[in-house]
């Protein structure tokens, strides 16, 4: 066997036991997906590059807060997850849906201030659209 079909089948496993412990796999979880990962490049370039970090003394790259950091996503994937499964128990769909808008509100903030620490105009639109989640996500 090839090292590419024992990896392609591996990916396959993988996805199909995300999707059946997620209930479905929806735009909302890719979009999350998405902004999870812009979130990290975006941080990574802030403390790698820039030197602009709040997240460590130097401002640089610091494994610690890289590692924390995944840790964190991580544990937001889990509660995403147990959203998706009360939903499923109690036949309803927007448990998940609004668990994941919250952490896309967050991760969406994060990256708009990462973009402003290395100096990065952001249009209003941006930050409009940004506000009104965080509202709606108070509300």
């Amino acid at each position: 066997m090839k090292y590419k079909d024992i990896l392609s089948a591996a990916a396959g496993a993988l996805g199909a036991v995300a999707a059946k412990l997620f209930g479905n796999w929806n735009g909302a979880l890719t979009t999350l997906l998405i902004f999870m990962a812009a979130d990290y490049l975006s941080g990574l370039l802030l403390a790698g590059v820039f030197k602009k970090s709040p997240k460590s003394e130097t401002g640089a790259l610091e494994s610690r807060a890289g590692f924390k950091g995944l840790i964190r996503k991580g544990v937001v994937l889990i509660i995403v997850m147990l959203a998706f499964r009360l939903d499923m128990i109690t036949g309803q769909n927007f448990i998940a849906d609004g668990v994941i808008i919250a952490f896309i509100t967050n991760e969406a903030i994060s990256i708009t201030e990462n973009a402003a620490l290395i100096g990065i105009p952001l249009p209003k639109v941006l930050t409009g659209a940004i506000d009104i989640l965080r509202k709606e996500q108070e509300a």
